[in-house]
């Protein structure tokens, strides 16, 4: 099994999430983990890692993309720092692997272990490979992906595994595929998300459209995840506007926030697709205009053919436009859970484990001895004829995630209870 592991990079929870994931698997496999996470004192990492009391280590390194002449002269002058910063992090660590989960601030981390022999992969997100990573690719000898048009990059290196998501959404899924409908019931929110640092755009317009839509008037309640910025904003105006909402700057139990909602309105980077089809959620897409050769849009709009979204540009987003789009769905609950199962089917809430499994091989590793599973007694009495169960299989590959719903409803039964009594008593009256 793998002792230790140095998880790289981070700055966006598109890019930290998936990592911590695979650490949550990995630990799932092996109690005794020895885990360190390395990234910058600005990214996402350096609030979320320390919460979770989890080693954090920080390297002074700074993006070399999206900034003028004399920015990026600055930051190649960090990286000869950096370098031997990681260089003495990883002497202290000894992992047995460090994987890259993209972000500016695993490169140092992983040229360094891989001029040690450590054994390097990384994890790209995005149908558009990141700077950083493509840079990688000649040092790592594993690039799990989550789009096939991503594989030129990487070649054999190359897994297409779908982008992991935390354990509490497997979890979840899992609820969801046993008992779709019942789940659809008890979702009464409506989520707004506009990423770890909050969406200026969804903030100023997102409101209005709900107030506009009749949200108050059917008893559903928002939350909305606004970033640090404009919390105090937004929240004041959902008052003024008369509806019930939730302000928050940011959502810790991102499972419970999905599982709980009955309609999704966010961007559409990587990370919020997976979760949202992980979970299986209608969603209303606006993508972020200025990602990397526009991949947020073509997610968006790949979820749209599946029938799974309604993806809108954001030159397109209006109060009028989002209202209409927003009462449609509430209106018609069978299109939300058509929308719902079809997310369902493009998620892979397995990816964790297939990184690990194939870890593990690559590596060289044993694997755990699977825990002796508890001997349930049979039933007092043979299924009576016709009698049919409900069963999910929910194993480590996309094809064998499936609920076979059995078509005759079970035959409820009531044996009242005997209890023994002695030759002659009587019951007292």
């Amino acid at each position: 099994m793998i002792e230790r592991v140095v998880i790289a990079g981070g700055g966006t929870g598109g890019h930290l999430f998936p990592g911590i994931a695979v650490v949550e698997e990995l630990r799932r496999r092996n109690h005794d983990l020895d885990v360190a996470y390395v990234g910058t004192e600005r990214g996402i990492e350096a609030r979320v890692i320390p919460a979770m009391r989890e080693r954090f280590e920080t390297l002074d390194v700074r993006p070399l993309k999206g900034t003028d002449p004399s920015g990026f002269m600055k930051s190649l002058l960090k990286l000869p720092g950096a370098w031997g910063h990681a260089i003495s992090i990883l002497r202290d660590v000894e992992p047995e692997v460090v994987i890259g989960v993209g972000g500016y601030s695993s490169g140092p981390m992983l040229v360094a272990a891989a001029s040690l022999g450590i054994p390097c992969a990384l994890m790209e997100q995005n149908a558009h490979v990141g700077l950083t990573n493509r840079m990688l690719a000649p040092v790592v000898g594993r690039a799990y992906l989550t789009y096939d048009v991503t594989v030129s990059h990487f070649g054999e290196k190359a897994r297409v595994v779908g982008n992991p998501v935390r354990r509490a959404f497997v979890d979840a899924a899992r609820l969801a595929l046993s008992d779709p409908e019942a789940f659809e019931l008890r979702a009464r929110r409506i989520l707004v998300l506009g990423g770890s640092q909050g969406a200026k755009a969804l903030n100023e317009t997102v409101p209005e459209a709900l107030a506009a839509a009749g949200v108050t008037e059917r008893g559903i309640e928002v939350v909305h995840q606004t970033g640090a910025a404009m919390q105090a904003e937004v929240a004041a105006r959902y008052e003024a506007l008369g509806v019930k909402a939730e302000v928050v700057s940011f959502i810790d139990d991102m499972a419970r926030a999905y599982a709980s909602s009955t309609l999704v309105i966010a961007r559409a980077g990587a990370t919020t697709l997976a979760e949202i089809c992980a979970i299986g959620r209608p969603s209303i897409l606006v993508p972020y205009p200025h990602a990397a050769d526009d991949h947020q849009a073509r997610n968006a709009e790949a979820l749209e053919r599946a029938g799974a979204a309604i993806a809108i540009r954001q030159e397109s987003l209006t109060i009028d436009h989002l209202a209409s789009d927003v009462r449609a769905l509430l209106d018609d609950p069978t299109r939300r859970r058509a929308m719902a199962a079809a997310a369902r089917e493009e998620g892979r809430p397995d990816a964790a484990a297939a990184i690990v499994d194939d870890l593990i091989s690559w590596l060289g590793r044993p694997t755990m001895t699977p825990a002796r599973v508890p001997t349930i007694p049979p039933p007092r009495h043979d299924p009576e004829p016709g009698m049919a169960f409900a069963r999910v299989d929910f194993r480590a590959s996309r094809g064998a995630i499936e609920a076979r719903r059995a078509t005759t409803p079970p035959t409820a039964r009531f044996e009242p209870a005997v209890f023994p009594m002695p030759r002659g008593a009587a019951l007292a009256s």
